[in-house]
């Protein structure tokens, strides 16, 4: 099921933020409960600003792998690469660390 937001005004226009960014954190302002996916340094920025809890694609590929989810951290990782997915290699070492695949 795709959600909209009830009110464009629950959170003021950013120049920088993209379309998604912004639908994403109204619809969070909207429900309370929620956490978000968040990748963009902005949008995180403003979701801790307002309160909003929030985690990023490698926190899910993290979780994954600690629910036995996926198997591996890694292979999703040079998907992720494929598809153009920024990731300093420090980052990626850090998760493959965390994921206890270094």
């Amino acid at each position: 099921m795709i959600r909209h937001p009830a009110s464009e005004s629950a959170l003021p226009l950013i120049a920088d933020l993209g379309p998604g960014e912004t639908e994403v954190l109204m619809l969070a302002l909207e429900i309370r409960e929620s956490i978000v996916i968040l990748d963009d340094a902005l949008a995180r920025q403003i979701a801790e600003t307002r309160g909003i809890r929030f985690t990023g694609t490698l926190g899910i590929l993290l979780d994954a792998k600690r629910n036995g989810l996926v198997p591996s951290v890694a292979p999703l990782l040079d998907q992720l690469h494929a598809l153009r997915f920024r990731l300093a290699p420090h980052t990626r070492m850090a998760i493959l660390k965390l994921a206890g695949e270094l």
